[in-house]
């Protein structure tokens, strides 16, 4: 696996190597002790799967307890996946980072605890697959805006399409004024 830095210091885009024939392909997709060694000493102790239609955008959420850190790739389709720092002691603080994860080029992408996280779904559907370092708490979940002008995020939207989102994400915080990690 290929490590690929981004422009904040803590996210990884992480790169399998894929084996593959005209009968398909294999790839590893986690290893404990070289995520441990190469990426990050965390444990992680659940795994989600969600599948979302084109045009449904999802998040931008954190947890204020019970933190998360997640390793995220889609395993059908493409997604374009965000992150935004929320930890208010980093250096890059209030800085967001995007990449396109597909099922075609089989990245991943780790974000330690301390990150608002979400995604926007580019192709016709996608599955969308995740480890994470601590259980889901919704009491302790946060939504930021996911179009706060503030954090300007670049979004592959169309300028006259509206993303589908659920109540609490239409609801969302201005970063200026959700609470910090």
């Amino acid at each position: 696996m290929k490590i690929i830095n981004t422009s904040i210091p803590d996210v990884k885009i992480i790169e399998p190597q894929v084996f593959g024939d005209n009968r398909g392909f294999f790839l590893e997709t986690f290893r404990d002790d070289w995520f441990k060694e190469n990426v990050a000493d965390v444990t992680f102790i659940q795994d989600n799967h969600s599948k979302s239609n084109q045009g449904i955008l999802r998040g931008m959420h954190y947890q204020l307890e019970q933190t998360q850190g997640k390793l995220v790739r889609v395993t059908s389709g493409e997604v374009y996946d965000v992150v935004i720092d929320m930890r208010k002691k980093s250096s890059s603080y209030g800085q967001w980072f995007g990449v396109l994860l597909s099922a075609e080029n089989k990245r991943q992408l780790w974000m330690p605890a301390g990150f608002a996280h979400g995604f926007y779904v580019t192709s016709e559907s996608a599955e969308f697959v995740y480890k994470c370092t601590n259980s889901y708490a919704p009491q302790h979940e946060v939504s930021v805006k996911w179009d706060d002008p503030a954090l300007g995020i670049s979004w592959p939207i169309h300028t006259n399409t509206k993303p589908s989102l659920s109540a609490k994400d239409v609801n969302g915080l201005l970063f200026k004024d959700a609470p910090a990690c």
